[in-house]
């Protein structure tokens, strides 16, 4: 009898063992390594912080989300790696990447294996003119950011000198050939465009040539950190430039690099999310946990409140189902109502300059 008894319990915790539901699996991916790194750290506090809020109010359809973290440092070869490593750990969406020359390789990945990519940095055309359904971004393009950047030099910087430098990556050329193409449309001849090497530490010899041309502007198609090298150096130099960049440059490592000679820099970005009224409990909360969520940190947040409203619209996780939903419906994230054309990019990405002053930056006046 005893022995009926124990086999019926064992039945009875296997079946509900059976019964039990699964975590919903996503991914935020980017460079938690390497030159790059405080962007990918940013992507990581957002993303920790939407899994823990979500799952706080009961998860998504009866499930709770599990974060799975890959660092590409912003490689094109570990980049696939990482996209192989989310298909084997059995990943439902990739919030992910941030370097464009990362997102590109690693969408093939994510589209042969029919996971969804939302990328949550990459400005890169190509990421979305691939033709692929699964691939989205939370963040405008470079035709968008770099017409924005060249209208402001024809304004702003009337009579000036300008160089557009760029660092040969997939983000830097591209954002800086937009830019260059934006510029020549309006009549404005750039008198330097070259490329630099990045991870180097010395660039006099670069500086010395812009001076030596007369260089008032220089248009950074690249990174924070070479931007943060290239304008201190310059100012060492005796040469009077602004430096102007794109989303890149929105990291506090960029104003610790360049320190007072980054003072007066513009960048363009999407309005910063933090100012927004609604967003003060997310914000508070990243903050309490001695975090300050700039740049990226609430695009991850935002990547995932939309996937999860189309997982719940969709009452699925099937790439198909989700899909349709996120091509289809308008998402209220701390990014605002987020949208995505048939492309996978944004509706309206609208783009914002910045002020770096203090070591800190504002909206520029």
């Amino acid at each position: 009898m005893l022995k009926t008894t124990l086999c019926a319990g064992v039945a009875v915790l296997a079946l509900g063992v059976g019964m039990a539901k699964a975590d919903i699996v996503i991914a935020v991916a980017g460079p938690m390594t390497g030159s790059n790194a405080s962007f990918g750290e940013q992507a990581l506090k957002g993303a920790e912080q939407a899994v823990k809020d979500i799952n706080a109010k009961g998860g998504v359809l009866g499930q709770k989300l599990k974060l799975e973290v890959g660092d590409d440092a912003c490689d094109p070869k570990q980049a696939v790696a990482v996209a192989n490593q989310l298909v084997n750990k059995g990943v439902k969406a990739a919030i992910g990447h941030f370097c464009s020359g990362s997102s590109i390789p690693a969408s093939a990945v994510y589209q042969e294996e029919g996971l969804i990519q939302i990328s949550w940095g990459s400005t890169n055309p190509k990421l979305t003119e691939q033709g692929f359904g699964n691939v989205y971004r939370v963040c405008g393009r470079d035709d968008q950011q770099g017409p924005a950047a060249a209208e402001l030099l024809v304004k702003k910087f009337k009579g000036k000198k300008i160089a557009i430098l760029h660092d040969k990556s997939a983000y830097g050329k591209g954002l800086a050939d937009e830019t260059k193409k934006k510029l020549n449309e309006l009549g404005v001849k750039e008198t330097t465009y070259e490329a630099y090497t990045a991870g180097e530490k010395d660039y006099s010899a670069l500086v010395t040539k812009l001076k030596q041309a007369g260089i008032g502007v220089i248009y950074l198609g690249g990174y924070h950190a070479e931007g943060g090298l290239i304008v201190r150096q310059a100012v060492e130099q005796g040469l009077k430039v602004t430096l102007v960049g794109g989303d890149s440059l929105g990291t506090s490592e960029f104003a610790a690099i360049a320190g007072k000679a980054g003072d007066g820099t513009l960048f363009s970005f999407n309005p910063d999310p933090r100012k927004d009224p609604t967003n003060k409990k997310v914000v508070e909360a990243i903050r309490a946990g001695g975090y300050e969520p700039e740049g990226y940190t609430l695009y991850t947040y935002g990547a995932i409140q939309a996937y999860v409203q189309a997982v719940e619209a969709a009452k699925s996780t099937k790439t198909a189902d989700v899909n349709k939903k996120l091509h289809s419906m308008t998402f209220k994230t701390v990014l605002g109502n987020v949208g995505f054309d048939a492309k996978g990019d944004l509706k309206a990405p609208g783009f914002v300059f910045y002020e770096w002053k203090g070591g800190a930056f504002d909206y520029m006046k």
